[in-house]
């Protein structure tokens, strides 16, 4: 089993406000929340660790789920296959944070439509959540022969609709692109109040991971 003590794990994130949340001086791959350029960082990555975490955000797919509910991976599934996650790690993720265990999907974008995430919970045998990193993480992992997980804080929740001007909102290194998404709402004025109400659930969810990271083991 990996453990969170040890200063060599992997950690795998979205956003730069996601990568904030950790300690100071672990590694730390910031990927934009692109699935392509997550695979592309990881295989640079050099060195030796003793495991890959998926961290951050996510969208809900099971409708059980609101806002700010943490899930761990027992495995990842998306586009490019299945694999499982460290069931130790795992336990003891879950154990210190509350998170609820199971699967967790993969994606290539953001999966913003309500009918969308229906799909794809029953696609995916039940994944409790979507993200763009996890997928990349495991498979990395799994080719590097060192243990995977996924913690994930869910934002949007099964029935909220992510808008396109709100999957528009990072930059390849994973900070609020507001020029973009302006220029996106300028297109589609209408978004707004999904805009907003997306990015309330974002600090949500960014708060409870900000809690899970703290109960997690001290390094």
């Amino acid at each position: 089993m990996a453990s969170l003590q040890q200063p060599e794990i992997l950690f795998v994130v979205g956003m730069q406000s996601e990568a904030a949340l950790l300690p100071k001086g672990v590694r730390t791959v910031v990927t934009g929340g692109d699935p392509t350029r997550a695979a592309a960082l990881l295989a640079e990555e050099k060195g030796s660790f003793s495991g890959v975490l998926s961290f951050g955000i996510a969208g809900g797919l099971d409708p059980d789920l609101v806002a700010g509910d943490l899930v761990v991976a027992t495995r990842v599934r998306g586009p490019g296959g299945a694999w499982r996650a460290d069931m130790a790690w795992a336990a003891a993720l879950a154990r210190a944070t509350g998170a609820r265990l199971g699967t967790v999907a993969g994606a290539r974008a953001v999966v913003g439509d309500p009918a969308a995430k229906r799909q794809l919970h029953t696609a995916t045998g039940g994944a409790l959540s979507v993200d763009l990193e996890s997928e990349a993480a495991a498979a990395f992992a799994a080719a590097r022969g060192v243990p995977f997980c996924a913690l994930r804080a869910v934002a949007d929740t099964a029935e909220e609709v992510v808008p396109q001007s709100a999957a528009d909102g990072l930059t390849a290194d994973g900070r609020p692109a507001a020029g973009r998404v302006a220029l996106s709402l300028l297109r589609r004025p209408k978004e707004l109040p999904q805009v907003l109400q997306v990015a309330k659930l974002a600090r949500v969810a960014l708060g409870a991971l900000e809690c899970a990271a703290k109960a997690l083991p001290a390094r």
